[in-house]
């Protein structure tokens, strides 16, 4: 097959942007021919609220010189314009919801305007997938027939060693932005004890924030930008992955944590409820409660044999969201649309 895969986002940390480069690379190894278009290789305006307007002209204007195509597949609403110009069978792919992703970023009324495009593009599409129940269910009320497909990674890149930076570590790794709850992050990392030890790594609009609690405490650490292998070895070297986030689809970080063997501590919001089963495979708590996150933290850190049990849990289940099983149902679910 010929496939086309269309995504605001590339490399880095991100979800998406690791979600297209896995079914790439799963793809090519089976012979498939996989073009990308990308923020990589498309002009896209590097100012926050221009990014992904400046990536849908862009990609629109771009995909109409992509010819001979047998699957069209955009990821995230912003790549979903760019399938009118192209020849094809069209597939768009949903991480979250994208209003109420938005309504998180930047209130009601900017939400209820992206309402109005969210159901212009999916309409532009022959198929339809999302990552979550909660993705399914908001779709389907919607009108719009929906496949789920979960995010995936890639079980061979998890390191088997790596090396501890501090006792009681703890680590964050994601966008660092209000809908992943950095906000409920500082406010807990600014009552954190100081043996307690915290691992910001990413970036984002809240990267300031955390630069400031990171200078008035010693034992908050930024990290910055990091490369995938080395955040990999940061989780498996860490006793807790935070995840406190307050909207969120089928996590990749959370399934890299299980992957690692790293116990986690995250929001009890649909999407993460999905993977992580409260006290068994990892602990849920209230979202946007600081205290609620630092009193689990500080039971946890102090209860070894629990994030172990609930690690080596999370350890089985994740090999359901390897990219050998998660691919075959993209390439299952491609062949009965062409066919």
């Amino acid at each position: 097959m010929n496939i086309l895969l269309i995504s605001p986002t590339s490399g880095g940390i991100g979800g998406i942007a690791q979600h297209v480069d896995g079914l790439s690379q799963f793809l090519t190894r089976l012979g498939h021919q996989v073009d990308i278009i990308s923020s990589a290789n498309t002009l896209t305006i590097p100012i926050k609220r221009l990014q992904n307007p400046s990536f849908m002209i862009s990609s629109f204007l771009k995909t109409k010189f992509k010819k001979n195509n047998d699957i069209i597949h955009a990821h995230h609403l912003a790549g979903a314009l760019a399938m009118k110009n192209a020849s094809g069978k069209k597939i768009l792919s949903i991480h979250g919801v994208y209003s109420k992703n938005i309504a998180q970023l930047y209130g009601k009324t900017t939400s209820n305007i992206s309402k109005k495009y969210e159901k212009t593009v999916l309409n532009l599409a022959d198929a339809i997938t999302v990552n979550s129940n909660e993705g399914y269910n908001y779709y389907t009320e919607m009108g719009f027939n929906v496949v789920q497909i979960p995010n995936a990674i890639d079980l061979n890149i998890i390191p088997k060693k790596s090396t501890r930076q501090y006792e009681n570590q703890i680590i964050f790794a994601g966008r660092l932005s209000k809908e992943k709850g950095v906000e409920i992050l500082l406010e807990t990392g600014a009552h954190l004890p100081d043996n307690y030890h915290l691992l910001i790594a990413g970036s984002g609009p809240l990267e300031e924030k955390v630069k400031k609690l990171a200078a008035k405490k010693s034992n908050i650490h930024y990290l910055g930008y990091q490369q995938k292998q080395d955040v990999l070895s940061f989780i498996h070297s860490s006793d807790l992955l935070l995840q406190p986030s307050l909207e969120e689809g089928i996590s990749s970080t959370i399934l890299e944590a299980m992957g690692c063997g790293t116990c986690i501590l995250a929001s009890n919001i649909e999407g993460i409820s999905e993977v992580v089963q409260n006290g068994k495979t990892g602990v849920l708590v209230e979202p946007n409660n600081s205290n609620a996150l630092l009193n689990e933290i500080q039971d946890l850190l102090q209860k070894k044999e629990k994030r172990l049990r609930m690690a080596n849990e999370g350890l089985e289940i994740v090999k359901q969201y390897d990219w050998q099983e998660v691919g075959k149902l993209y390439l299952n679910f491609y062949e009965s649309i062409l066919n």
